[in-house]
């Protein structure tokens, strides 16, 4: 199913181009996305979704298939397998980079396949839901865009999940510098070295 959305961040384009495609800067913008191996090209990392009633968690990988700079124009496939059930999504993103004044309007257009329980929802609801997640994707990255960046060597990724139980991996642990909110995460304390 193609999903059609936009959103404008306060920055120019040639600005929005360089932080979009910085991938450790911006997966904390997403919202349940974890990033855990970010080689330039490839990626790794899960994400935990609700889907009406049934919580997903996907673990997948992803990769940049076009970076075009003239035209401000990515596109990115990505894939995952549901860890709880024998559900997978596949997606291809394309995100088009359009001057509007001293911002930029970014549009996505996403290609979706889904398989399993979140299927049965329908077109409407996996609109709806991907809607809302690029809204808080979005409003986050006018976050990031406002603040200066932090070097990719200050950034850490997020260690790979050990097991399915929530107590050994924890998805809202972000950077240092993304504020999490402590009444949505109980976390337990980070492995001692």
């Amino acid at each position: 199913m193609r999903l059609d959305h936009q959103f404008t961040v306060p920055a120019k384009v040639d600005e929005a181009w360089q932080v979009l495609l910085d991938v450790p800067r911006v997966a904390p913008c997403m919202p349940g996305a974890t990033l855990t191996d970010f080689d330039g090209e490839h990626f790794t990392g899960t994400v935990k979704v609700k889907v009406g009633p049934i919580v997903l968690t996907y673990t997948g990988k992803g990769r940049f298939v076009e970076r075009d700079e003239a035209a401000h124009r990515v596109v990115v496939e990505a894939s995952g397998r549901d860890t709880r059930a024998a559900g997978t999504a596949a997606a291809t993103v394309t995100a088009v980079l359009v001057p509007d004044g001293d911002a930029t309007r970014v549009e996505v257009t996403t290609d979706l396949t889904v398989t399993g329980k979140p299927a049965q929802f329908g077109r409407g609801m996996l609109a709806d839901v991907g809607g809302r997640l690029l809204g808080r994707f979005a409003d986050c990255l006018a976050q990031e865009l406002s603040t200066p960046a932090v070097p990719a060597a200050d950034v850490e990724l997020a260690p790979p999940p050990r097991s399915r139980s929530p107590s050994t991996s924890c998805a809202c642990r972000p950077p240092p510098r993304w504020p999490a909110t402590p009444a949505s995460c109980s976390c337990p304390p980070p492995p001692q070295a």
